[in-house]
C-alpha cells in the first residue's frame, strides 16, 4: 500500500514554488525536494510536474536556465522570480488561513455550538 497523501487541487503550483524558493532545481530535483520537505508524504507524478513547470514559467513565476545536473546531464534549472515570491507568500497565507479554519471546525465540540 502506498502511503503518499493525495494532492489537493491547486496545491501543486504552490509546492513547486516552495521547492524552487529553497534553491534552483531541475525538474526531477523538484520532485525530490517536495518529497523531502513533505517527509515523503507527497509524491508528484512526472506527468503532472512538467506541465506545471511550463505553466509557471509561462506566467513569469519561475525562470529556467540550462545547466549541468549532479549526474553530468544537461538539465533546465528553475529559479523563483520576484512575482513567484509574491505568489508563494500569498498562496501560503491563504493556505494557512484555510487550514486554520478547517482545524477549528474539526476541533469544535458540542459545548461550543
Amino acid at each position: 500500500m502506498h502511503n503518499a497523501a493525495a494532492l489537493l487541487p491547486g496545491t501543486l503550483d504552490m509546492l513547486i514554488l516552495k521547492a524552487v524558493s529553497l534553491k534552483p532545481l531541475h525538474g526531477y530535483g523538484v520532485l525530490l525536494r517536495i518529497r523531502q520537505i513533505s517527509n515523503a508524504a507527497l509524491e508528484i507524478p512526472q506527468g503532472s510536474l512538467y506541465p506545471a513547470l511550463y505553466r509557471l514559467e509561462h506566467h513569469g513565476l519561475i525562470t529556467a536556465e540550462w545547466g549541468q545536473s549532479e549526474n553530468n546531464r544537461r538539465a533546465k534549472f528553475y529559479t523563483l522570480t520576484a512575482a513567484g515570491r509574491r505568489r508563494l507568500r500569498a498562496e501560503t497565507a491563504g493556505w494557512n488561513r484555510l487550514a486554520s479554519a478547517i482545524a477549528a471546525a474539526l476541533n469544535a465540540t458540542s459545548e461550543e455550538v
